[in-house]
């Protein structure tokens, strides 16, 4: 009989590879399920908010079960490692905001090298053993240890619609009518549409 795979084992199935970044979506993901006192999504009953398009965003959809399919996953990329999961019912939502690891001299060098392709393979075993004891931090401290926890009321969008499709005059392909411009007298899709701005 197979052994039922942990969320973080799932989370590395789907997201292809061990890393510190899934961690801590996966992590962010825990906290505030637990705040919130809710289970992951069936439907939309949730919805996730990441501002990175990092690794985090896979333990996301992984634990909460927010999806971009769904429509209820939604990525505002502001390069931070933060993660919001509000509930539909409630309004309420955790926003998780992961303080900066306190990295040595060294481990900071290592990573340049590792990062720059100029890593050594001792160097590389080395960075390894690093980023694994850095997952096993952030999987298995305390929230208060490793992120700023804030519960509030969130701003929920609306549920995602299904919209009739229409045809592209330019290229023929069909896509949602609210994603149309109207250029030259005709239907395009935002692939063709040629922006028009005089901004300075």
């Amino acid at each position: 009989m197979c052994r039922q795979l942990t969320p973080w084992e799932e989370a590395v199935q789907f997201h292809g590879h061990a890393c510190p970044g899934l961690a801590m979506g996966v992590r962010a993901s825990q906290i505030a399920l637990e705040k919130l006192g809710v289970e992951r999504a069936e439907d939309e009953e949730l919805i996730a908010i990441a501002e990175t398009d990092g690794c985090g965003v896979d333990g996301v959809q992984v634990i909460t079960a927010c999806t971009l399919g769904k429509g209820n996953l939604f990525l505002k990329d502001y390069g931070k490692q933060v993660y919001t999961i509000a509930s539909r019912k409630t309004g309420q939502g955790v926003r998780v905001y992961f303080k900066p690891f306190d990295f040595s001299a060294a481990e900071k060098d290592l990573r340049k090298k590792v990062f720059a392709g100029e890593a050594t393979p001792e160097e590389q075993k080395e960075f390894k053993k690093m980023q694994e004891k850095l997952i096993d931090h952030i999987l298995n401290s305390t929230a208060e240890e490793i992120c700023d926890v804030q519960v509030k009321k969130v701003e929920l969008p609306g549920k995602a619609r299904i919209f009739q499709s229409v045809r592209c005059e330019k290229c023929g392909e069909y896509f949602m009518e609210p994603r149309a411009r109207f250029q030259d007298g005709k239907i395009v899709c935002l692939e063709c549409f040629e922006d028009y701005n005089r901004q300075i």
